[in-house]
Protein backbone atom coordinates (compact mmCIF):
# COMPACT_ATOMS: atom_id res chain seq x y z
CA UNK A 1 0.00 0.00 0.00
CA UNK A 2 1.33 3.44 -0.95
CA UNK A 3 2.38 5.51 2.04
CA UNK A 4 2.42 2.50 4.40
CA UNK A 5 5.00 2.75 7.14
CA UNK A 6 7.95 0.44 6.62
CA UNK A 7 8.77 -1.83 9.52
CA UNK A 8 12.21 -2.98 10.59
CA UNK A 9 12.83 -6.69 11.32
CA UNK A 10 13.49 -5.72 14.96
CA UNK A 11 9.86 -4.60 15.27
CA UNK A 12 8.65 -8.17 14.78
CA UNK A 13 11.20 -9.49 17.28
CA UNK A 14 10.10 -6.93 19.85
CA UNK A 15 6.43 -7.77 19.31
CA UNK A 16 7.18 -11.40 20.11
CA UNK A 17 9.18 -10.43 23.18
CA UNK A 18 6.40 -8.28 24.64
CA UNK A 19 3.85 -11.09 24.12
CA UNK A 20 6.13 -13.78 25.61
CA UNK A 21 4.86 -15.92 28.49
CA UNK A 22 7.27 -18.86 28.19
CA UNK A 23 8.52 -18.84 31.79
CA UNK A 24 5.75 -19.22 34.43
CA UNK A 25 8.00 -18.20 37.33
CA UNK A 26 9.06 -14.98 35.62
CA UNK A 27 5.55 -14.13 34.42
CA UNK A 28 4.18 -14.56 37.93
CA UNK A 29 6.98 -12.47 39.44
CA UNK A 30 6.83 -9.56 37.00
CA UNK A 31 3.03 -9.34 37.27
CA UNK A 32 3.09 -9.63 41.07
CA UNK A 33 5.58 -6.75 41.26
CA UNK A 34 3.33 -4.77 38.93
CA UNK A 35 0.38 -5.23 41.29
CA UNK A 36 2.14 -4.75 44.62
CA UNK A 37 4.50 -1.96 43.43
CA UNK A 38 7.03 -0.04 45.46
CA UNK A 39 5.72 2.69 47.72
CA UNK A 40 7.61 5.39 45.80
CA UNK A 41 5.87 4.27 42.60
CA UNK A 42 2.43 3.38 43.91
CA UNK A 43 0.78 5.82 41.46
CA UNK A 44 2.64 4.37 38.47
CA UNK A 45 1.15 1.96 35.97
CA UNK A 46 3.73 -0.81 35.80
CA UNK A 47 4.60 -2.31 32.40
CA UNK A 48 4.90 -5.80 34.00
CA UNK A 49 5.63 -7.56 30.69
CA UNK A 50 8.73 -8.76 28.92
CA UNK A 51 11.05 -5.93 27.88
CA UNK A 52 11.93 -5.36 24.22
CA UNK A 53 15.24 -3.98 23.01
CA UNK A 54 15.72 -0.26 22.61
CA UNK A 55 17.82 2.04 20.46
CA UNK A 56 19.01 2.65 16.94
CA UNK A 57 17.84 -0.22 14.67
CA UNK A 58 20.91 0.37 12.48
CA UNK A 59 23.35 0.40 15.40
CA UNK A 60 26.94 -0.75 15.23
CA UNK A 61 27.19 -1.06 19.02
CA UNK A 62 25.01 -3.79 20.55
CA UNK A 63 24.89 -3.65 24.36
CA UNK A 64 23.87 -6.87 26.12
CA UNK A 65 22.81 -6.68 29.77
CA UNK A 66 21.44 -9.25 32.21
CA UNK A 67 17.73 -8.68 32.87
CA UNK A 68 15.19 -5.92 33.63
CA UNK A 69 15.00 -4.52 37.16
CA UNK A 70 11.76 -5.20 39.05
CA UNK A 71 11.04 -1.50 39.68
CA UNK A 72 13.10 -0.21 36.74
CA UNK A 73 12.32 -1.53 33.27
CA UNK A 74 9.55 -3.76 34.62
CA UNK A 75 7.90 -0.51 35.70
CA UNK A 76 8.78 1.79 32.80
CA UNK A 77 8.72 -0.68 29.90
CA UNK A 78 12.10 0.40 28.55
CA UNK A 79 15.31 -1.45 29.22
CA UNK A 80 17.66 0.13 31.80
CA UNK A 81 15.17 2.95 32.38
CA UNK A 82 14.17 4.11 35.85
CA UNK A 83 16.89 2.42 37.94
CA UNK A 84 20.42 3.09 39.20
CA UNK A 85 22.06 0.83 36.62
CA UNK A 86 20.35 2.80 33.88
CA UNK A 87 21.56 6.06 35.41
CA UNK A 88 25.12 4.84 34.93
CA UNK A 89 24.53 3.38 31.47
CA UNK A 90 22.76 6.33 29.86
CA UNK A 91 25.18 8.85 31.37
CA UNK A 92 28.08 6.91 29.85
CA UNK A 93 26.29 6.59 26.50
CA UNK A 94 25.60 10.34 26.45
CA UNK A 95 29.23 11.21 27.23
CA UNK A 96 30.39 8.88 24.46
CA UNK A 97 28.00 10.49 21.97
CA UNK A 98 25.58 7.57 21.64
CA UNK A 99 22.62 9.21 23.46
CA UNK A 100 21.00 12.63 23.15
CA UNK A 101 20.57 12.93 26.94
CA UNK A 102 22.12 11.37 30.01
CA UNK A 103 18.96 10.65 32.00
CA UNK A 104 16.28 8.05 31.36
CA UNK A 105 13.17 8.04 33.53
CA UNK A 106 10.29 6.92 31.28
CA UNK A 107 9.47 5.61 27.81
CA UNK A 108 8.37 9.06 26.67
CA UNK A 109 11.19 11.20 28.08
CA UNK A 110 12.65 11.98 24.65
CA UNK A 111 15.71 9.74 24.93
CA UNK A 112 17.19 8.67 21.59
CA UNK A 113 20.21 6.50 20.87
CA UNK A 114 22.43 7.02 17.84
CA UNK A 115 24.53 4.05 16.76
CA UNK A 116 23.74 1.94 19.82
CA UNK A 117 21.08 -0.64 20.68
CA UNK A 118 20.43 -2.18 24.10
CA UNK A 119 19.17 -5.69 24.75
CA UNK A 120 19.53 -8.36 27.43
CA UNK A 121 20.06 -12.04 28.10
CA UNK A 122 16.70 -12.25 29.93
CA UNK A 123 13.65 -10.11 29.15
CA UNK A 124 11.63 -10.42 32.36
CA UNK A 125 12.55 -9.20 35.84
CA UNK A 126 13.70 -12.33 37.73
CA UNK A 127 13.39 -12.91 41.48
CA UNK A 128 16.62 -11.88 43.15
CA UNK A 129 17.93 -10.69 39.77
CA UNK A 130 18.84 -14.31 39.02
CA UNK A 131 17.21 -16.02 36.03
CA UNK A 132 17.68 -19.77 35.89
CA UNK A 133 19.65 -21.56 33.17
CA UNK A 134 16.38 -22.84 31.74
CA UNK A 135 14.87 -19.34 31.64
CA UNK A 136 17.95 -17.93 29.93
CA UNK A 137 17.77 -20.74 27.38
CA UNK A 138 14.10 -20.01 26.65
CA UNK A 139 14.91 -16.33 26.18
CA UNK A 140 17.97 -16.88 23.99
CA UNK A 141 16.12 -17.07 20.65
CA UNK A 142 15.27 -13.36 20.92
CA UNK A 143 18.92 -12.37 21.32
CA UNK A 144 19.78 -14.78 18.54
CA UNK A 145 17.32 -13.05 16.20
CA UNK A 146 18.76 -9.65 17.13
CA UNK A 147 22.29 -10.93 16.57
CA UNK A 148 21.38 -12.17 13.09
CA UNK A 149 19.83 -8.81 12.18
CA UNK A 150 22.75 -6.69 13.37
CA UNK A 151 25.38 -9.04 11.96
CA UNK A 152 23.72 -9.05 8.52
CA UNK A 153 23.34 -5.26 8.56
CA UNK A 154 27.01 -4.82 9.43
CA UNK A 155 28.08 -7.27 6.71
CA UNK A 156 25.98 -5.54 4.03
CA UNK A 157 27.43 -2.16 4.98
CA UNK A 158 30.98 -3.56 5.29
CA UNK A 159 31.31 -2.04 8.74
CA UNK A 160 32.36 -3.44 12.13
CA UNK A 161 29.95 -4.67 14.79
CA UNK A 162 30.92 -4.25 18.44
CA UNK A 163 29.15 -6.14 21.20
CA UNK A 164 29.40 -4.65 24.69
CA UNK A 165 28.78 -7.36 27.28
CA UNK A 166 27.67 -6.12 30.70
CA UNK A 167 28.64 -8.77 33.23
CA UNK A 168 29.57 -12.42 32.81
CA UNK A 169 26.02 -13.55 31.98
CA UNK A 170 25.79 -10.91 29.26
CA UNK A 171 29.19 -12.06 27.97
CA UNK A 172 28.16 -15.72 27.91
CA UNK A 173 24.95 -14.77 26.08
CA UNK A 174 26.99 -12.89 23.44
CA UNK A 175 29.30 -15.83 22.75
CA UNK A 176 26.48 -18.39 22.74
CA UNK A 177 24.42 -16.31 20.32
CA UNK A 178 27.37 -15.72 18.00
CA UNK A 179 28.15 -19.40 17.97
CA UNK A 180 24.51 -20.19 17.21
CA UNK A 181 24.58 -17.96 14.12
CA UNK A 182 27.66 -19.74 12.80
CA UNK A 183 30.53 -17.69 14.21
CA UNK A 184 33.45 -19.86 15.32
CA UNK A 185 34.44 -18.93 18.87
CA UNK A 186 38.24 -18.94 19.39
CA UNK A 187 39.82 -21.70 21.46
CA UNK A 188 40.66 -21.42 24.25
CA UNK A 189 37.50 -19.46 24.93
CA UNK A 190 38.30 -15.76 25.53
CA UNK A 191 38.02 -14.86 29.20
CA UNK A 192 35.74 -12.23 30.67
CA UNK A 193 37.39 -9.28 32.37
CA UNK A 194 36.61 -5.61 32.72
CA UNK A 195 37.76 -3.73 29.60
CA UNK A 196 38.84 -6.97 27.93
CA UNK A 197 38.54 -6.79 24.13
CA UNK A 198 38.14 -9.96 22.06
CA UNK A 199 37.99 -10.05 18.27
CA UNK A 200 35.75 -13.05 17.65
CA UNK A 201 35.93 -12.91 13.87
CA UNK A 202 36.91 -10.25 11.36
CA UNK A 203 34.50 -7.36 11.89
CA UNK A 204 32.97 -8.63 15.14
CA UNK A 205 34.50 -7.66 18.48
CA UNK A 206 33.26 -8.19 22.02
CA UNK A 207 34.14 -5.64 24.71
CA UNK A 208 33.59 -6.72 28.32
CA UNK A 209 32.50 -4.62 31.28
CA UNK A 210 31.46 -5.21 34.84
CA UNK A 211 27.71 -4.76 35.08
CA UNK A 212 26.71 -1.32 36.46
CA UNK A 213 24.68 -2.96 39.24
CA UNK A 214 24.53 -1.32 42.65
CA UNK A 215 26.49 -4.28 44.00
CA UNK A 216 29.40 -3.21 41.78
CA UNK A 217 29.00 0.57 41.78
CA UNK A 218 28.39 1.05 45.51
CA UNK A 219 31.34 -1.13 46.48
CA UNK A 220 33.74 0.63 44.13
CA UNK A 221 34.35 -2.45 42.03
CA UNK A 222 33.12 -0.37 39.10
CA UNK A 223 33.83 3.36 39.04
CA UNK A 224 32.58 6.02 36.63
CA UNK A 225 36.04 6.27 35.08
CA UNK A 226 36.26 2.51 34.63
CA UNK A 227 32.82 2.35 33.03
CA UNK A 228 33.43 5.28 30.69
CA UNK A 229 36.67 3.69 29.50
CA UNK A 230 34.67 0.78 28.10
CA UNK A 231 32.69 3.11 25.84
CA UNK A 232 35.86 4.90 24.80
CA UNK A 233 37.28 1.55 23.65
CA UNK A 234 34.08 0.61 21.86
CA UNK A 235 33.95 3.93 20.05
CA UNK A 236 37.54 3.55 18.84
CA UNK A 237 36.73 0.11 17.48
CA UNK A 238 33.86 1.60 15.50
Amino acid sequence: MAGAKKTHPLDKVNDRIVACRKCPRLVEHREHIGRVKRRAYRDHDYWARAIPGFGDPHARLLIVGLAPAAHGANRTGRIFTGDRSGDWLYRALHRAGFANQEESVSRDDGLRLNGAYITAAARCAPPGNKPTREELALCRPYLLDEMIIFREQAARAARPLVLLALGQIGYAACLESLQAVGVEIPRPRPKFGHCAVHEIERGITVVCSYHPSQQNTQTGRLTRVMFQSVFTKAKKLL
